[in-house]
């Protein structure tokens, strides 16, 4: 019979018989009784009567019995508050029950009455129910801590429960583990991705941990769901960190990653793109995987054009000395294709394949002056682009082709070609006879071409001139009044001034400069930076591997986007530091935030009219300009707004800034640690940000402070008008570091006239991000009964620097040398007169942290790191010499654009 009788008495007095049933002996009787109790709740009757008679029925080993009794008390609780007390000695007695079962029953239930008087007796049973061996009830009491905060969150705080909270998310519940590698034999196929999805973010205790999940995830490749695939080569790569090279199962385990690979190409072509871009990236972590797959690369003639792309991208990748024939051979083939975009990106690959493997760079010449015999104008464009890569590789070499690409002059019609041209022509001026001949022609319409092509010409004559200066000293002055007189590019202007003096003033040094050897193109441009692959190799299957960007990048705010890394390698594994000693530089996975180009400066805060910052202290100039170098694989040229900003002009520095940085660094294995020891960081007086007049009577005077991790506005609130001020708020527009209030405005009591109070606004950095000029302005909305106002101010940099900064010795060098020379700015800061020491102990109690020191010829030298909060770390050379107030400051850093307010927070935290 079903449950439906309990819906359809009629009897009269049913409360009466009701509470006789419950207090019966019979348990069979008693549940019966209970049933009926929550039929008639169910149906609007009110049966709170029974309250007592039902709460006596919890004593009892029936779950069933059990989870009925629990639901009439969380229905009834609020209406009798005063007899929900009694049930909490049961709710105790239960969270101590064998069955785990009972215990999370008991702790969902707590959760759910929201009765004030009986949550501060369930605080003891929940902390017991949060550290259960149970992962069950332990996940129960947690999602019942949220319940509780909810009710009071002040005794949450004060129970420690968030402390609790935080630890149970590093649980690593190995027992779960063990569970889950079973549960992938029972369940379906999108079951296993989630189970593989959550062993991918599991790190093993060791190697032998690593290696056994591997043996276990293996039979996954042959699945036939292609998720499930992917997902178990996610798992497999990132567990093969851990494992030692010298294992025989590394081995077999590259060796067993190849053949799903390959079957995922037979798919449509839709999930072969997808693949595609997986095995992209996982060719370029661990290219030996695929070496011998390159047939299946190869184009077909019926492959959509995005699939065909793709593949030769991979194809370049595995291009070795040992197949490059056989790729040679396709991609000339591919050459003669109809289709123009995988033409153009065929001859591109052939050019790309001889910087790659020199072996091949004869043949690879010899295709593309076939290629460029064919006379068809988009080929012979891209093949004249990849020839000047060419001769950037191998100088000296294969100049004998220039005479051929000269034939092709008049033909070239797109911007990249004709630059490419150009600068062939300028640096083999002296072997071309009518080199300035072919120059003049592209000089007839200077003003129509690209600013690729004029910054190119420029360059290309002044070369010409300094290699036959009496031969084209007119065609040298008329490019020069071009570029400086009648142009209004910035960049192209500037090049042209710089040339120009340097031609008046020392012929000998532009010379030097313009004619300097060039450093080898490297063999492949395109790959993706290290720390960025590792955490892209973390989202293999998912959308980020796709779009090659990590979600921080796509999803939209990126909040709750965790930031993923690869495990470290083992102590065994191709080293044979211990972990204690490992580099401790910027952690593989902490990739820097990428501050957006430029949009909606007002963001949230629409149609303001913000004027310039009200205060704060002048930026120092660097006397180099910095260019953003795309070290992100995409990236770092949208930190200042687009390839095409221009820093502002820099003051004039002395010329005896004495030696870059790179001079003798390679002797800091033998150098002294720095010593200091921690105190508060600076802080400035407070200043006035929103003037009274501004703003109907309120005056904000405020600074910004950073102590033991964070970061607070300490605001002064003045009421010079004369009525009361009540309702404050505050809200951030977006900024560079994603700063934003981390509580609300706390003001406790009305403002009244002339009152003033004190207020420390919480700051984080999980804010929106957007670049803004200059870098460190922060637009502020505050609002109260009166109305809303807005000011705009500039924090110091230094808030931003973090307390893991300190680099390891030997991960400074390698950083120092992996980040390029032209990233390097050289500052002075005057009037400071302290010691090494004494900067030091000052600096780090900023977050800056000395690496080493060493005195060269009487002169102290620091070499300093420091980290920001959104991940960007900062490398520092301070010079010292005892007796000469004026400091010179190196900074190298990915993105250069942070380095002159690094060097404002240098000389801010020195000079107070």
């Amino acid at each position: 019979m079903t449950d439906s009788k309990y819906f359809t008495t009629t009897k009269k007095g049913e409360i009466f018989e009701l509470k006789a049933e419950l207090n019966s002996d019979k348990k069979e009787k008693k549940k019966e009784a209970v049933k009926k109790v929550i039929a008639s709740m169910t149906v609007g009757k009110d049966v709170s009567a029974l309250f007592p008679d039902v709460v006596n029925c919890m004593q009892t080993d029936n779950l069933e019995l059990k989870k009925l009794v629990y639901l009439y008390l969380m229905n009834y609780a609020k209406s009798q508050p005063d007899m929900a007390i009694m049930a909490v000695n049961t709710f105790v007695k239960d969270c101590e029950d064998p069955n785990p079962l009972i215990r999370a029953l008991a702790v969902r239930t707590m959760g759910c009455i929201r009765v004030d008087k009986i949550t501060e007796y369930l605080c003891e049973p929940l902390r017991k129910c949060l550290k259960d061996e149970d992962p069950y009830v332990r996940k129960t009491a947690a999602v019942c801590v949220a319940k509780l905060h909810d009710i009071n969150a002040q005794l949450v705080e004060d129970q420690g429960f968030l402390d609790t909270l935080k630890d149970l998310i590093s649980d690593s519940n190995p027992m779960s583990i063990n569970k889950l590698l079973t549960a992938l034999n029972e369940c379906t196929e999108w079951g296993q991705i989630f189970i593989l999805d959550c062993l991918a973010n599991y790190t093993p205790k060791d190697d032998r941990e690593a290696q056994s999940i591997c043996e276990r995830v293996t039979p996954r490749l042959s699945h036939a769901n292609s998720a499930v695939v992917l997902s178990a080569v996610k798992v497999l790569m990132k567990f093969m960190e851990m494992l030692s090279k010298d294992l025989d199962y590394y081995g077999t385990l590259l060796k067993k990653l190849a053949p799903p690979l390959v079957t995922l190409l037979s798919a449509e072509p839709e999930l072969q793109y997808v693949a595609l871009r997986n095995i992209n990236l996982i060719v370029q972590k661990r290219p030996e995987i695929l070496k011998h797959e390159m047939k299946v690369f190869f184009v077909k003639y019926n492959d959509p054009i995005y699939v065909k792309l793709e593949k030769l991208d991979i194809m370049i990748r595995l291009a070795s000395q040992a197949n490059i024939a056989q790729v040679l051979a396709e991609l000339k083939e591919y050459a003669t294709e109809v289709d123009v975009d995988f033409v153009r990106k065929a001859v591109r690959a052939i050019g790309r394949c001889a910087i790659k493997v020199e072996q091949s760079a004869e043949r690879c010449v010899s295709t593309l002056l076939d290629l460029i015999q064919t006379k068809v104008n988009y080929v012979v464009q891209e093949a004249i682009v990849v020839i000047k890569d060419i001769f950037r590789k191998y100088p000296n070499k294969y100049e004998s082709v220039i005479a051929t690409l000269c034939e092709n002059l008049d033909s070239l019609d797109e911007p990249e070609a004709r630059a490419a041209m150009i600068w062939i022509v300028g640096e083999y001026a002296e072997r071309i006879d009518n080199a300035d001949e072919l120059l003049e022609s592209f000089l007839e319409g200077f003003h129509d071409e690209s600013t690729q092509v004029q910054l190119q010409l420029l360059t290309a004559i002044v070369k010409l001139f300094l290699k036959k200066p009496t031969e084209t000293q007119e065609l040298v002055q008329q490019v020069l009044s071009l570029a400086t007189q009648d142009s209004d590019n910035p960049d192209l202007r500037d090049r042209g001034y710089i040339y120009w003096r340097l031609l008046s003033t020392d012929p000998v040094a532009a010379k030097e400069v313009v004619l300097a050897e060039k450093p080898l193109i490297s063999e492949e441009t395109d790959l993706i930076e290290p720390t960025l692959l590792d955490e892209l190799i973390c989202y293999i299957g998912t959308l980020a591997s796709v779009y090659h960007k990590p979600p921080s990048a796509f999803v939209e705010g990126g909040r709750g986007v965790v930031h993923k890394s690869l495990p470290p390698r083992t102590a065994s594994n191709e080293s044979t530091e211990s972990p204690e000693t490992a580099p401790a530089g910027p952690p593989s996975g902490e990739q820097p935030d990428v501050i957006p180009a430029q949009g909606d400066l007002l963001g949230d805060l629409l149609n303001l009219d913000l004027g310039p910052p009200v205060s704060g202290p002048p930026l120092a100039t660097s006397s180099v300009q910095m260019g953003a170098v795309d070290l992100l694989g995409g990236g770092l040229d949208s930190l200042i707004g687009g390839p095409n900003f221009v820093t502002p002009p820099a003051a004039a520095v002395p010329a005896n800034l004495g030696a870059p940085m790179g001079s003798g660094l390679s002797d800091l294995f033998d150098l002294t640690s720095g010593v200091g020891t921690l105190s508060g960081s600076y802080v400035a007086p407070k200043a006035v940000w929103l003037p009274a007049m501004k703003a109907k009577g309120l005056e904000i005077s405020g600074t910004f402070t950073r102590q033991v991790g964070s970061i607070s506005m300490d605001l002064q609130l003045t009421n010079k008008a004369l009525q009361v001020m009540t309702d404050f708020a505050i809200q951030f527009n977006r900024n560079s570091f994603g700063l934003a209030p981390a509580a609300p405005l706390q003001v406790h009591a009305p403002l009244s006239p002339n009152q003033t109070v004190e207020i420390s606004l919480p700051l984080n950095t999980v804010g929106s991000v957007m670049k803004m000029e200059p870098l460190n302005n922060l637009q502020v909305a505050v609002k109260n009964n009166i109305d809303v106002f807005y000011f705009s101010t500039l924090y110091p940099l230094h808030i931003l620097f973090v307390e893991d900064g300190k680099m390891e010795r030997q991960m400074f060098l390698a950083t120092w040398k992996d980040i390029p020379n032209e990233n390097e700015a050289q500052f002075q800061i005057r009037d400071c007169p302290l010691n090494a020491e004494a900067a030091s102990s000052r600096l780090q109690s900023s977050n800056i942290f000395t690496v080493a020191k060493r005195n060269v010829e009487g002169q102290d030298m620091l070499y300093q790191s420091l980290k920001l909060t959104n991940g960007i770390w900062v490398l520092a050379e301070l010079r010292i010499q005892p007796g000469n107030p004026n400091f010179m400051l190196s900074l190298k850093c990915r993105a250069p654009e942070v380095s002159p307010h690094v060097c404002q927070a240098y000389e801010t935290i020195l000079k107070n």
